[in-house]
């Protein structure tokens, strides 16, 4: 590592193993969004869609090698329009129309797509959102682009100066396509099927190339072997088009499953809405997260009082790490009959790390081993395995969906500055990680976002675990900040539930949980209100260009504001770290 090649010789096609699955008279994928039913769009109509529209794709001239990107919802039609784009050996990328139009050129235009597909709008918490004039925005930054396809949502018609744009029901046009006759191209296990980003916090977002063939066999590992996948299960996770889920959740059909997708706000029209989708769709699998458990436990949600979930097996929390609370949660409030397959992963291998085994028991707060074939390790600082203690997350052997590289880059010099410098050879994740003696493993936060309390380190998710189960915490952030006086501090920031004045009793209540459930070094020195915490478009914490930016670093130059889902928030962190630095040269 890195440079690993896989399988040289082979040639394959990810789509065409989707499409092989088809079943005459079988749901394909089911949908829904917030006022629409529950639809099933069965093979017969799904199948030869994917068909035409790559037929139109190649008419338009879309070659092996091009891009094709997409600033679209969640909802069938892109996922067609997906399928139809690698099937004939072009490359993917997608942003969600929720995305600021910034944000979506800096990602979109490293790429030079030939072809963009474009809503005019979406639907979320009730409230309609036209987004026509930033898809022409978009357009217009993108010179690349040749042709505009409309994906119908809202019923409006898109216009762009200087474009035809063409709407699906044209893109459909013509003769069906024979499925004996279509030609999906076969491309080398390594040829790139699309392009995931980065969330780009301190500069332009990082374009992750991922292969045919890296992911088709991590995602089938990951779906029929982790997951628990058989063939007509049913399987649900609440996604965007800018998050690598959505790439989960398509693959899903690559087991034999049936994805369930959702497009809108998920606690809306209730609080319980997607665990209503889950029941109605006979999901054998639910994806959820942390951050959903914590709404839940606020709105005092007991899916399992309104929902049988007959169908449900499996339950795989993402996105945060999971605590033993938030584990037995899922027991007690929905199903206690099954398996909580928690894993760690992301964009960087749209894949796991670590995840759920069927034929193993389940600890809670505890994720059950490193997923089939990788060599996920803690590692101190010198590169020596640690146990049961918290180290570094290193991978010491290669995994078939370590990207192919990032966009752009020229001798591979920012891929292998971004995973292989710290520990040579090796890829490190940038997680704090501990395995214990039975294999069971724990994800504690980022490692870039260190806490080192008397040469401690602590792992910031514990503490967010602790803190944000109070019922007047909304959200929190801590750091650690190393002062010029030669002193070092542990600020904690607090965002409260309604905006209600942070007082002295909360923040006893903060401290005394974190000394009973944790330590006192877990204590922070301040306790700070904020009137909100920075997060990325994916819903990630801003926790190192916080960081700079309260030890002097310009907010422009710490924070790409366009990747910033709240920029204002930034604010009250520039003001607090100017009081901060001032206390600490008048002290020095």
């Amino acid at each position: 590592m890195p440079g690993a090649r896989w399988f040289p010789g082979a040639r394959l096609n990810y789509a065409e193993h989707i499409l092989r699955r088809e079943r005459p008279g079988q749901p394909a994928l089911l949908y829904t969004g917030e006022d629409a039913p529950l639809t099933s769009m069965p093979w017969e109509v799904f199948a030869p869609q994917v068909r035409k529209a790559a037929t139109a794709l190649r008419a338009m001239g879309v070659q092996p090698g091009d891009r094709v990107a997409a600033y679209a919802t969640n909802r069938p039609e892109t996922m067609i329009a997906m399928l139809a784009t690698v099937s004939i050996g072009a490359i993917w990328s997608s942003c969600s129309p929720d995305f600021g139009v910034k944000g979506v050129i800096d990602r979109l235009q490293q790429l030079t797509p030939k072809v963009i597909f474009c809503v005019d709008g979406y639907r979320y918490g009730g409230k309609t959102f036209d987004r026509r004039g930033e898809a022409a925005a978009i357009v217009e930054a993108i010179p690349s682009l040749e042709r505009v396809v409309q994906i119908p949502s809202l019923g409006s018609e898109l216009s762009i100066p200087g474009h035809a744009v063409t709407p699906w029901p044209t893109l459909l046009d013509g003769p069906p396509v024979d499925a004996a006759e279509f030609r999906f191209e076969q491309v080398p296990f390594g040829h790139p099927l699309w392009v995931l980003f980065s969330s780009g916090t301190t500069g332009l977002p990082k374009a992750i190339v991922h292969s045919h063939g890296g992911v088709l066999i991590e995602m089938l590992k990951a779906l029929s072997l982790h997951m628990d996948f058989r063939e007509g299960d049913r399987g649900f996770f609440y996604t965007t088009t800018g998050w690598m889920m959505w790439n989960f959740l398509a693959s899903m059909i690559l087991a034999g499953a049936v994805p369930i997708l959702f497009d809108g706000n998920p606690t809306w029209p209730e609080a319980d809405t997607l665990w209503r989708v889950a029941d109605e769709g006979k999901a054998a699998l639910v994806g959820s997260s942390p951050a959903f458990v914590d709404v839940m436990i606020k709105a005092g949600v007991v899916p399992r009082e309104r929902y049988a979930f007959h169908a449900l097996r499996t339950i795989m929390p993402a996105g945060a790490p999971v605590s033993a609370t938030h584990s037995a949660w899922f027991y007690r409030n929905v199903k206690d009959d099954i398996l909580l397959a928690t894993g760690s992963g992301g964009t960087d291998i749209c894949s796991g790390f670590t995840g759920g085994v069927a034929i193993q028991p389940v600890y809670a707060g505890e994720m059950q081993a490193r997923c089939l074939g990788v060599a996920a390790r803690s590692l101190d600082d010198d590169g020596l395995e640690l146990v049961d203690d918290v180290g570094e997350m290193v991978v010491t052997e290669p995994m078939p969906s370590m990207p192919v590289g990032f966009w752009n880059d020229a001798d591979d010099a920012a891929y292998r500055a971004s995973y292989f410098e710290a520990f040579p050879g090796r890829w490190r994740q940038g997680d704090y990680f501990r395995v214990n003696r039975r294999g069971g493993c724990f994800v504690l936060g980022r490692s870039d976002a260190t806490l080192n309390r008397g040469g401690i380190r602590i792992g910031t998710a514990e503490i967010y675990q602790a803190v944000e189960a109070l019922p007047f915490v909304e959200r929190a952030m801590v750091l650690h900040i190393d002062l010029a006086d030669g002193r070092s501090i542990m600020p904690l920031f607090v965002k409260t539930a309604d905006g209600v004045p942070l007082t002295d009793e909360m923040r006893a209540a903060i401290v005394q949980k974190l000394r009973a459930e944790y330590t006192p070094r877990h204590v922070p020195d301040q306790i700070v209100q904020a009137p909100d915490i920075p997060m990325t478009l994916t819903g990630k914490k801003l926790e190192v260009p916080v960081r700079r930016i309260l030890t002097g670093t310009a907010p422009e130059k710490a924070a790409n504001a366009n990747a910033v889902a709240n920029p204002e928030s930034l604010a009250f962190f520039v003001a607090f770290g100017r009081q901060l630095r001032q206390t600490a040269d008048a002290s020095a």
